[in-house]
């Protein structure tokens, strides 16, 4: 029987999501107003594949965690990927709340706007932490789980043009803030928690002993290109034979379905060359990705301090600035984040010997 295979590709597709994230946000922060012209088809297209970041981390996301969790020779409520994903996605729920402190502010005794404001490291922690409960309830339904994520993922999609504007006033604003998009968050669950779900229902259809990768690349890229150009024609058709007005607003708005079918052309793509990433550069990045948007965040928009390139240089560069900018923008995280993981270790020994702490260093 042939060997199974690790799943590099996931790694790689971390490791280009983050690029992008990195030099998108970069870009978007410092090129002139101006100079953002939709109908320029360079920035057009530059546009549109920016809109890959985020689709991408939330269904890998709910891929990589519920494979983990099948993966696992302990399986049920005592399998230990349970517990360490809830810890992971508290963590990043922390981590988003941290970055977005303001010191200053806070010394004044006042909290900034944007802290209560959730951002895609809330989200995905929720993400996350979703994934490993749904496992936790229902792990004894084996295959037949794949069913519930994948139904919960065209409900939410499906369902987009009933919750988007809805601002849940009954609730306090920090938590309304986590549901819709009218709240004024950078991001929120619905509907991005599609993405996670179905995510985790090709884990499950995917199974934790992956092989034949090249049917399986063949089969993401049809699916991906139907989704993209075939999915809005298909909502209207079944718009004209139910008469459910539902899908034919979802068809006129398709930005979720069409996304899904880009994850879908880039998992093919990356899969493809599975083997290609299995050590270096690629795998490194996509191990480092939460290290990584920390950094960032720190340089770009100046997190806790108020100090950051955003604050000085916002909305002023030219198109080559801007890239040039963008390129050492990227280079400078990668660098700061492989010192930070290469030193960590004797900076946690200083501090914690310090502050008279006794627990051993993280020395990996």
């Amino acid at each position: 029987m042939k060997e199974s295979q690790r799943l590099y590709f996931l790694d790689a597709l971390r490791a280009f999501a983050i690029l992008m994230m990195l030099q998108g946000h970069f870009i978007s922060g410092i090129l002139d107003p101006v100079l953002k012209d939709p109908q320029n088809n360079f920035y057009s297209f530059w546009l549109y594949c920016r809109g890959f970041t985020a689709p991408i981390f939330f269904t890998i996301t709910g891929w990589i965690v519920y494979f983990l969790l099948l993966k696992n020779t302990t399986q049920g409520l005592r399998n230990p990927r349970i517990k360490k994903g809830l810890k992971r996605g508290i963590e990043l729920i922390l981590w988003g709340y941290l970055l977005r402190l303001n010191l200053p502010l806070l010394l004044l005794r006042q909290i900034n706007n944007s802290f209560l404001k959730p951002d895609v490291l809330q989200i995905i922690g929720l993400g996350l932490i979703f994934t490993v409960s749904m496992y936790a309830l229902f792990y004894f339904l084996k295959k037949g789980i794949a069913v519930l994520f994948l139904g919960i993922s065209l409900l939410i999609f499906l369902m987009q043009p009933l919750y988007f504007d809805v601002t849940f006033n009954q609730l306090p604003s920090f938590l309304a803030a986590y549901l819709t998009k009218a709240n004024g968050a950078v991001f929120y669950i619905f509907p991005w928690l599609g993405y996670v779900s179905f995510g985790a229902f090709i884990a499950v259809i995917f199974g934790p002993q992956p092989r034949r990768f090249l049917i399986k690349s063949l089969v993401f890229a049809v699916l991906g290109i139907l989704l993209v150009y075939k999915s809005s024609g298909f909502l209207v058709w079944i718009y004209d034979q139910t008469g459910w007005i539902i899908f034919n607003q979802v068809a006129y708005n398709n930005f979720l379905f069409i996304r899904l079918g880009d994850v879908f052309l880039l998992v093919a793509g990356f899969m493809i060359i599975n083997n290609f990433f299995s050590k270096g550069f690629w795998i490194w990045i996509g191990q480092k990705t939460l290290s990584i948007y920390i950094v960032h965040y720190f340089i770009l928009y100046g997190s806790i301090f108020g100090l950051g390139i955003y604050q000085y240089f916002k909305y002023s560069g030219s198109i080559l600035q801007s890239a040039v900018g963008a390129l050492s923008f990227m280079s400078l995280c990668l660098i700061i984040t492989y010192f930070v993981h290469q030193y960590r270790s004797r900076i946690f020994f200083i501090l914690w010997s310090k502050f008279k702490i006794k627990q051993t260093p993280p020395y990996n």
